[in-house]
């Protein structure tokens, strides 16, 4: 039995594989979500089977002395207020990257996210304290408004298939605005009583960290004392210590890998590799460091821990209550849970997609939806799913039975946002065709990544010259993993009428010594009219490179091997490969293979799978904007 090829992610990055950090984020969210469930359900085991024993452990104080001084606090509030500022650094960290590198780096793109997350939390709030006016429980307007990440995720994973990528991204982007702003409700509005020197101890700290930023300190240690000094500064202030944790987020900025700084890691192992010193070791360690921005190693080391540890510990040791059918009953008809339940399931579609409308509108189509509107109505459903920030308002706001009874509300939210959801993504799977590609990908434009466009009579293309779909290929002809791709691209070659392919020359002569030469050959070849067919050869017979392999791959194809020859000698193709060089620069196109499908850079895999599915959504696209 053959066994099924495995999905092709290698990427030549000067010697290193990449993976996007927006599909690392999003797939961790979601698998994170799964354990936080499961910790949910044993925090309500838990506290259903022995609940002296779960009070009484999450009571149990711990204490931290330095000398004289010391911090003690029980250890519910030691995850609440520690760990979670942890969370929430993981979430500053993933709201700038998409500031520098993401959606948001076109800054106009901010409106949409920012006004329909604020209105996805007023319109909850009022609902909220719709149903508590009078009652006494208006406190615990908080508990109604923010959205779960990693629960709404988790359930666009089950309920949302057939939805466009772009909903992922833009219910990301929501949950940032929303937890920003969450974090200054709880900062402002459920913090004690302000002391003011603790507070200008934590400001003090903060600009440390600005001003260590501003000179180029790359220690981490530096960032990590200010940090804890800081959020000690902070707990002392009696401003809930998490909002450091965002705000070191936010601070710490993203860029891509460039080709200049991989080149220079590559020529620093070069010399570790021929004299092998600490010294060396050191300077190879430290060069690696500085071609990956702080945001994206932070991010690979803590957001894994965060999903799969600290946000579940939180559930552990908050979604614990006794549940009782006389209690269900009390609950189901408490206005807190009530208030609850209806804030999320009607507030928060109703807020969100209500306000992407009236923009739109006043915006006369400037501002545009990434997605269709039937994509944002489900999005809308999904964001109806509180946890996270949700518990750790209530337990700010509300103490005994009003806080129990607004667990059960946050709770019941969970199972309410996947059968919303679901009714949705129903709805719109019994439209006809063409309006259901209408209603999932909406009409807006997409951001380009491609900082050059293809010039038909300039670039290499194969297939049609006006097709729906362009595919552009910056590769390498020594490169393996661009040698692993070459089948994949003629397969889709094959497969879809309305493609064209765009090959263009990124040599990586730091890592491959006969790349540079290969390229040559091809456009010596082209001088001739034979592009391909050398292209071609040169990819199926990458282990053939050398000067005399290319003289025998120009004499198989028919060429004129004295003009061949002669082109080679006097580099004629080295200006054409430069041009390439340089639109992969700007395109901040590091290694290779790297795929831009109509202009958008391609993340991820590149087998058969994963292109044809990018492809056939890009031909989709490109079929509703006509």
């Amino acid at each position: 039995m053959s066994r099924e090829p495995e999905a092709y992610t290698g990427q030549t990055l000067c010697g290193s594989a990449s993976r996007s950090p927006l599909r690392a984020f999003l797939r961790t969210e979601t698998g994170g979500a799964v354990v936080l469930v499961a910790a949910a359900l044993a925090a309500l085991l838990w506290a259903n089977a022995a609940p002296s024993a779960y009070a009484s452990f999450w009571d149990t104080r711990l204490s931290v002395r330095f000398g004289a001084y010391g911090i003690s606090l029980g250890l519910r509030e030691w995850v609440n207020s520690g760990l979670m500022t942890l969370f929430f650094f993981v979430v500053g960290l993933e709201a700038r990257r998409e500031f520098d590198m993401g959606e948001l780096r076109e800054r106009k793109r901010l409106t949409l996210p920012l006004v329909a997350g604020l209105s996805g939390m007023i319109v909850p709030i009022a609902l909220y304290l719709a149903v508590n006016a009078g009652h006494g429980s208006e406190h615990g307007w908080g508990a109604a408004m923010s959205t779960d990440t990693a629960f709404a995720l988790g359930v666009l994973a089950v309920a949302g298939r057939g939805m466009p990528p772009g909903l992922r991204i833009f219910i990301l982007l929501l949950s940032v605005v929303d937890d920003f702003l969450s974090l200054g409700v709880i900062a402002f509005a459920y913090s004690d009583r302000i002391a003011v020197p603790a507070l200008v101890v934590a400001i003090a700290a903060l600009a440390l960290v600005l001003l260590s930023l501003r000179l180029g300190v790359r220690h981490g240690s530096v960032y990590l004392l200010l940090g804890v000094v800081a959020w000690v500064a902070l707990l002392e202030s009696g401003v809930d210590p998490v909002v450091i944790g965002l705000a070191l987020g936010l601070l710490t900025y993203a860029y891509p890998a460039s080709r200049a700084d991989l080149e220079h890691a590559s020529g620093l192992f070069r010399l570790f590799r021929e004299q092998p010193t600490p010294e060396l070791e050191r300077s190879v360690r430290v060069g690696i460091a500085s071609a990956i921005s702080p945001n994206d190693r932070l991010q690979r080391i803590y957001h894994p821990w965060t999903s799969y540890v600290v946000v579940p510990l939180f559930a552990l040791a908050n979604a614990g209550i006794e549940i009782s059918g006389g209690q269900l009953a009390r609950a189901f008809t408490s206005p807190v849970t009530l208030g609850i339940l209806i804030a999320y399931i009607v507030g928060k579609p109703l807020g969100i997609v209500g306000a992407c409308a009236l923009t739109t509108l006043a915006s006369r189509g400037r501002v545009r939806l990434p997605v269709g509107w039937g994509a944002a109505t489900a999005g809308g459903a999904l964001c109806g799913v509180g946890f996270t920030v949700s518990l750790l308002i209530a337990t700010l706001a509300l103490h005994g039975a009003r806080l129990d009874e607004a667990k059960l509300g946050i709770l019941a939210t969970l199972v309410c946002s996947y059968l919303t959801a679901r009714l949705v993504t129903a709805a719109i799977g019994l439209l006809p065709p063409a309006l259901r590609l209408r209603a999932l990908l909406g009409k807006a434009e997409t951001i380009v990544d491609l900082a050059v466009p293809v010039d038909p009579d300039h670039d290499h293309i194969r297939g049609p010259h006006h097709a729906a779909v362009t595919v552009v290929e910056y590769g390498d002809y020594e490169c393996p993993y661009c040698g692993q791709a070459e089948p994949v691209v003629r397969e889709l070659l094959a497969d879809f009428g309305d493609l064209r392919y765009v090959w263009r020359h990124l040599p990586l002569t730091d890592v491959h010594i006969r790349a540079q030469l290969a390229a040559e050959a091809a456009e010596a070849a082209a001088r001739q009219g034979r592009f391909w067919e050398m292209h071609d050869l040169l990819l199926s017979h990458q282990q053939a490179l050398r000067i005399e392999d290319l003289h025998a791959h120009a004499a198989a194809i028919g060429l004129d091997t004295e003009r061949f020859e002669r082109d080679l000698r006097t580099h004629t193709g080295a200006a054409r490969i430069a041009e390439d060089v340089e639109s992969a620069d700007l395109s901040s196109v590091a290694g290779t293979p790297t795929f831009f499908i109509n202009g958008r850079r391609h993340h991820g895999a590149y087998d058969l799978t994963s292109l044809t599915a990018a492809v056939r959504a890009a031909r989709e696209r490109a079929s509703v904007a006509t």
